[in-house]
């Protein structure tokens, strides 16, 4: 029941060079500094912010205005490298690494080959007891040199509690679509209008027969090195595609948190939520190989920024 529970919530959602040679990293990546809570972070302005969308799915409906405040925010997704450097620091246990009934484990993307139902999500998600962040694909898979992933396999009170290490916090849904957008309002996509501009693939999301094969055709089939696309108004990183994201706002029931920017699993004709209205709902007891997270840092703004 807790696998259905989850695939229901989080899988209805559903790479820099090209796809045979795709580089370990695609941008420099500082780790965490105790004594510098903004490293690795950029300041989103604050403003009176539209949210959600009129033309494309129910949920992000209606239209609806919030003020938000100056904040900083993560250049990119949490990855692998600074999430390691977390619990070296803290012995920290994901949820997914625990025992129990009701812990352990993650679900892994991997069509089963003698599939007929394409409508069944089982037939293209499984539940994998050895799941964790340092083994996102199950037992057989591993980091080891995956240091610029974004980490994934993250249940929401793994991504809170690295957020508090850091003196941060997990975005509200205002601010993380507001950061999204940076600066663009009312743009369906963090980069304007076309889903391809000029041709370009702007996001890490499925090319091809979903789901049945990723032609890798944006530069990756699969998880992104966090970087490799072009950054947004604000200068960040994969807001749209590679891995969904975390907030803290509430979904319309209990235990589940609103999740945001879509993932390499978005194609076109099955998902299209690499948007910043884009909005699903995520268990938050519940971890996969496609839902990570960026932190928030309320602090002062920077004194360039700063008026009289």
């Amino acid at each position: 029941m807790r696998l259905l529970t989850g695939l229901a919530s989080c899988l209805l959602l559903a790479a820099c060079n090209g796809p045979e040679a795709a580089p370990d990293a695609c941008m420099e990546i500082a780790l965490p500094d105790p004594a510098r809570p903004e490293t690795g972070m950029v300041w989103a302005p604050g403003g009176e912010v539209t949210l959600g969308s009129q033309d494309f799915f129910p949920e992000e409906r209606p239209l609806r205005t919030e003020q938000v405040k100056g904040f900083w925010i993560s250049r990119h997704a949490v990855t692998n490298g600074e999430f390691a450097r977390f619990v070296e620091a803290t012995g920290y246990v994901t949820l997914a690494e625990r025992s129990g009934p009701e812990a352990g484990g993650g679900a892994v993307f991997g069509p089963g080959i003698q599939a007929r139902d394409w409508s069944d999500i089982r037939t293209w998600w499984r539940f994998d007891p050895q799941a964790s962040w340092r083994s996102p694909q199950g037992a057989r898979s591993s980091i080891e040199g995956r240091d610029a992933l974004p980490v994934v396999q993250i249940a929401y009170e793994d991504a809170l509690a690295y957020a508090r290490w850091r003196g941060h916090d997990l975005p509200s849904e205002a601010e993380w679509e507001h950061a999204a957008r940076g600066g663009l309002e009312g743009e369906p996509y963090v980069w304007g209008g076309e889903a391809r501009p000029g041709g370009a693939y702007m996001a890490n999301h499925w090319q091809g027969v979903f789901p049945i094969e990723d032609s890798g055709a944006d530069g990756h089939a699969g998880l992104a090195p966090v970087g490799c696309y072009p950054p947004n108004g604000y200068g960040l990183y994969d807001m749209a595609g590679n891995v969904w994201e975390w907030t803290t706002a509430m979904w319309d029931r209990p235990g589940f948190r609103v999740i945001k920017g879509g993932s390499f699993l978005c194609s076109d004709t099955y998902c299209h939520r690499y948007r910043p209205a884009a909005r699903q709902p995520g268990d938050e007891t519940f971890s996969t190989e496609h839902l990570g997270f960026r932190t928030v840092w309320r602090g002062p703004r920077p004194q360039e920024d700063a008026t009289p």
